[in-house]
């Protein structure tokens, strides 16, 4: 189906954009809490991911608790109280949480409570979640809503490469002492700032022109030579896809979640340092985004080739300016421009095919984490580090080739694979459990299982979708 729009609703979508921002900030914040906790409750590694758990279990429950009610009131719930409605409503849950830092942190702090407040900041990014992936589509014409959830991601990761430095800061920036203590306290100011920042933009949402009921992006199902299925659980690429979600997931977040344990014992990194390679990893993710987001801004192909090299620089070039700003090193990251050079090479030779995007990038993947499995010191850092810049473009990719033909079922599809978010808890939790009973270094092979899935999805589904008279011929572009 087509959309009247004939060009981008750029004052309705920019401050949708924001909360984009917020989910990157609090996701790779994350990876700062887990060594913290771990030394302040004296954890397991395996006991330290429960941080990844709660956060991203939170996803399938907003999923599951959203279908229930739908279901029980007779409609989509979301349809019913508008779209800003839902979005200012899933913004006030994950405040609500954020005020559950300030008791969690008080007198030594309350492992239990700091997940409780993290799993309801995460329950309001699950709301968040469902209405602003497809109202980002639906602020323009459908063969760019790609694009601009390409923007969306880059603006995603805009928060996941500040957000580790500030919350990093705010525990380790005033003081130099590494009383754990101290550090728990003062997990309390960035989050409270930030559930006041909630509230600021569900009040910007609701006083904006986004539509309460935005026209429908679902296209005609495909039928030529096919059956018209009763649920979308009855298309494989979806069935399929959903696994490929919950693996991309966790290997995106597994892998930046262990590397502080694996800088601080095996490399001998003071936790208070590892922050700007936190940083690094998820600025990769908004390098190779700020790639695919070239096409929204021109239609001539020799520019596009230009700017396909200019943007991932201009990406890192930010990754660098934060950190200057933040008076850190940059010595250790110029050589990572060689890297960004491997991921340009890959875009090129995708030619915008997201199943082979996608084939390519899991390759690489594999390439990555091997390669850092095989080696030490800051090699395998940056090794392990380059898993953000293949994973960057996965999400799309899975996310477009699994509910491709899906037809009236898209949304539902869409719900389904949201739910698989989870996986960016139970893969961490596995990884964390290998590492205690082998090594944190050898416990990358859970990655390399991921991405091999994720390869053999690439290759299963371009077979599906042939057989329904479905075909990729231009890029497909995204981000989570």
């Amino acid at each position: 189906m087509s959309t009247a729009q004939t060009k981008t609703n750029w004052g309705q979508f920019i401050p949708l954009a924001s909360v984009f921002f917020f989910w990157g900030f609090v996701a790779a914040s994350n990876d700062i809490l887990i060594p913290v906790f771990k030394k302040a409750f004296t954890l397991e590694q395996w006991q330290s991911q429960l941080v990844s758990v709660a956060f991203y279990i939170a996803y399938t429950v907003g999923s599951i608790l959203y279908i229930l009610l739908s279901k029980a009131t007779g409609g989509d719930i979301i349809n019913r109280i508008g779209y800003k409605n839902s979005l200012a409503l899933g913004l006030g849950i994950s405040a609500l949480g954020t005020l559950l830092f300030y008791p969690a942190a008080n007198n030594g702090g309350s492992f239990p409570l700091m997940l409780s407040a993290l799993f309801i900041v995460a329950l309001g990014f699950s709301l968040q979640q469902t209405v602003a992936n497809p109202l980002a589509i639906a602020l323009g014409p459908i063969n760019t809503g790609s694009q601009r959830l390409t923007m969306a991601g880059g603006i995603n990761n805009l928060g996941t490469t500040i957000g580790p430095l500030i919350v990093s800061f705010a525990i380790f920036g005033a003081a130099s002492s590494e009383s754990t203590e101290m550090s728990i306290e003062s997990v309390k100011i960035p989050y409270l700032v930030l559930g006041v920042a909630f509230l600021a933009v569900a009040i910007l949402l609701k006083m904006s022109s986004l539509p309460d009921k935005p026209a429908a992006v679902v296209e005609d199902e495909v039928t030529a030579g096919t059956v018209v299925r009763q649920s979308a659980l009855n298309y494989p690429q979806l069935v399929l896809g959903m696994i490929g979600i919950f693996v991309y997931v966790g290997v995106e977040v597994s892998t930046a979640s262990n590397l502080p344990a694996y800088m601080e014992k095996d490399l001998g990194f003071a936790t208070k340092d590892i922050a700007p390679f936190i940083s690094l990893y998820w600025a990769s993710l908004m390098i190779g985004r700020w790639t695919g987001a070239v096409e929204a801004f021109t239609e001539d192909m020799n520019l596009r080739q230009i700017l396909r090299f200019i943007a991932p620089y201009l990406a890192f070039g930010v990754f660098l300016g934060v950190n200057k700003f933040m008076n850190h090193d940059l010595t250790p990251f110029y050589v990572y421009a060689a890297v960004i050079f491997v991921l340009i090479l890959a875009d090129i030779a995708s030619k915008g095919n997201p199943a082979r995007m996608l084939l390519i990038f899991s390759f690489l993947g594999i390439a990555a984490l091997g390669l850092g499995m095989a080696t030490k010191g800051m090699v395998s850092v940056y090794a392990f580090t380059s898993v953000g810049l293949f994973c960057s473009t996965l999400w799309p990719c899975i996310f477009t080739l699994a509910i491709s033909g899906l037809g009236k079922h898209t949304s539902q599809g869409s719900s389904y694979l949201i739910m698989m978010i989870m996986g960016g808890g139970l893969v961490s939790l596995l990884q964390g459990y290998l590492a205690d009973v082998t090594s944190i270094h050898a416990s990358y092979i859970v990655g390399v299982a991921c991405f091999a899935y994720l390869a053999f999805y690439a290759w299963k589904v371009s077979g599906i979708l042939k057989s329904q008279g479905i075909s990729f011929d231009q890029k497909v572009s995204g981000g989570h």
